[in-house]
């Protein structure tokens, strides 16, 4: 099955930045380009988006609104305005305000982001029937993680893929997010979903194995049918309020979790442990049991005891028998 795939894999022609149609489009209302065009802030942190008239009409409203991920109705808008009254919708509504620094800013504020903050926004001037609008992108500092299943390779549909991905502190991510995972050394030959529901995979060393000698880059399966296909995750995750720490072993699962239970945490999750690696630099040469059953290790400094790999990474043993008394416990708090 591998092999057929491998052989329908491409290069993907896409580039991580889209030119959208506004920015070919003279504004009269709207000052563009905008201060920002992009503002990035991390998981729990606060966030303004840039939207600032250069001529306010007599009577208008402006309109914030989130393009992807996708949703449908008004949950994609965020905010209404006139200029003297707004009016929050959706699943950001709770999270969202107005700056105001001045009366010709529109500027959306928002507030606690979480991992599906991230995305594009556009702030829409409206004016009876004249319309016009800028595109500003939020980006979560983050990073990406491969998430397979304990079932093992090629078992989660889209919507478990999905689901797959919250269990670990995560979301199924985007293609900018893998295209940037695959720019800062994410190397990977299992192909796994992504959230607008196609499957790629991150290659930096092409391979016989890994689609052959096409040369490095996103390969894509293009979009797949969410629920008779199978294949792994690529997740997104940032950082987290609390921290990982190692207890010592040998351990089974279950006294792992009695383990960590013990220090005030819990067992963690493969993302907090990817989070703690990627962002604190955490570098423990153990294998611990993770909430998910598997057990894993973070190395930042790659040394020949510690796996023998030369890149730095999440190392893993898989999902070994609960019974066996080999490990430490990896736990949050």
């Amino acid at each position: 099955m591998k092999e057929h795939w491998e052989r329908k894999a491409r290069q993907v022609p896409e580039s991580p930045v889209k030119r959208s149609r506004e920015a070919t489009k003279k504004l009269k209302y709207l000052l563009e380009p905008p201060v920002y065009a992009e503002v990035t802030s991390p998981r729990g942190g606060n966030a303004t988006l840039p939207c600032v008239l250069r001529f306010k009409p007599s009577h208008y409203k402006v309109k914030w609104t989130k393009l992807e991920p996708l949703r449908h109705g008004s949950k994609n808008i965020v905010m209404i305005t006139n200029g003297s009254a707004h009016k929050p919708y959706g699943l950001l509504g709770p999270r969202a305000s107005l700056r105001k620094a001045h009366a010709m800013d529109a500027s959306l504020r928002l507030s606690n982001l979480e991992l599906e903050d991230d995305g594009r926004y556009r702030c829409e001037v409206i004016n009876g029937i004249e319309d016009e609008s800028v595109i500003i992108t939020l980006g979560i500092e983050g990073m990406v993680f491969p998430y397979q299943s304990k079932n093992g390779r090629y078992k989660f549909t889209y919507q478990e893929a999905k689901e797959a991905c919250v269990e670990q502190d995560g979301t199924l991510a985007t293609f900018k997010q893998l295209y940037r995972a695959w720019t800062e050394g994410l190397d990977w030959c299992n192909a796994g979903w992504l959230i607008d529901g196609r499957v790629r995979y991150p290659i930096l060393h092409p391979r016989a194995e890994c689609g052959g000698e096409l040369p490095p880059g996103i390969r894509s399966y293009g979009p797949r049918d969410r629920i008779r296909d199978h294949f792994d995750a690529f997740c997104f995750t940032s950082r987290t309020t609390g921290f990982v720490f190692f207890v010592g072993g040998p351990l089974t699962f279950g006294e792992a979790v009695q383990a960590c239970r013990g220090e005030g945490g819990e067992l963690a999750l493969v993302g907090q442990l990817y989070s703690a690696w990627h962002f604190l630099s955490y570098d423990r040469c153990n294998g611990g049991w993770l909430k998910d059953g598997s057990v894993r290790f973070p190395i930042t400094t790659p040394r020949a005891r510690c796996g023998g790999i030369p890149e730095a990474g999440v190392r893993t043993f898989g999902y070994p028998n609960k019974t066996l008394r080999l490990y430490g416990a990896y736990c949050y708090r």
